[in-house]
């Protein structure tokens, strides 16, 4: 990959990573507004229940892609990035493209969804 092509994508990658970071304070703010709130009856209680219990389930999700991006900032530092982790091949532009974070090429990917990896 050119040097200013990393470039780009580390912007990108830093820029997707601030704007989870925001939405996990968000969600954190928002769950504790849910525990605040005094339910009044049992059907107030299930719904506070259901609203913070989904908050909390949309903040692992962006958490473990703030884990996957934190990751690809870490290669483009030891200059790994765009390799495949598991085999070492180049990873097409393509997917860096649509998936800047991700760390296998599309053989790789498709090996681990089907089990056989």
């Amino acid at each position: 990959m050119k040097k200013k092509e990393l470039v780009a994508t580390k912007q990108k990658l830093a820029a997707l990573r601030n704007e989870i970071v925001r939405k996990l304070s968000n969600f954190r703010n928002a769950s504790k507004e849910v525990e605040t709130d005094i339910a009044q009856d049992l059907a107030d209680k299930a719904e506070s229940s259901y609203t913070k219990e989904f908050l909390l389930s949309l903040s692992d999700a962006e958490r473990d892609q703030l884990f996957q991006i934190d990751s690809a900032l870490l290669r483009i530092e030891r200059n790994e990035f765009g390799q495949c982790q598991t085999c070492q091949k180049e990873i097409s532009k393509k997917r860096l493209n649509a998936l800047p974070w991700t760390p296998l090429c599309i053989e790789c990917q498709e090996k681990v969804e089907s089990g056989t990896s």
